[in-house]
């Protein structure tokens, strides 16, 4: 990655909390079909900083997906 660049990922990020969020029906979608479950804001900066990246923003959209943004760390 260029100096400056970043990375974009345009995901469900799933809220902390017991609030009803449609990423959270996806989340036991995806645990009860497949190997798999959606993110938190944690599970992000976590798997991004193993590859090298640091989180700078979570943008949330009007629908279920967010963009995470992060830069070289």
């Amino acid at each position: 990655m260029p100096a400056g660049g970043r990375v974009l990922a345009i995901d469900s990020v799933i809220p902390p909390g017991n609030a009803p969020h449609p990423g959270k029906t996806l989340d036991v979608l995806m645990m009860a079909s497949l190997n798999g479950r959606e993110r938190g804001e944690d599970d992000f900066r976590r798997l991004l900083a193993a590859a090298g990246l640091r989180v700078t923003a979570i943008v949330p959209t009007p629908s279920t997906l967010s963009v995470v943004e992060a830069v070289a760390a």
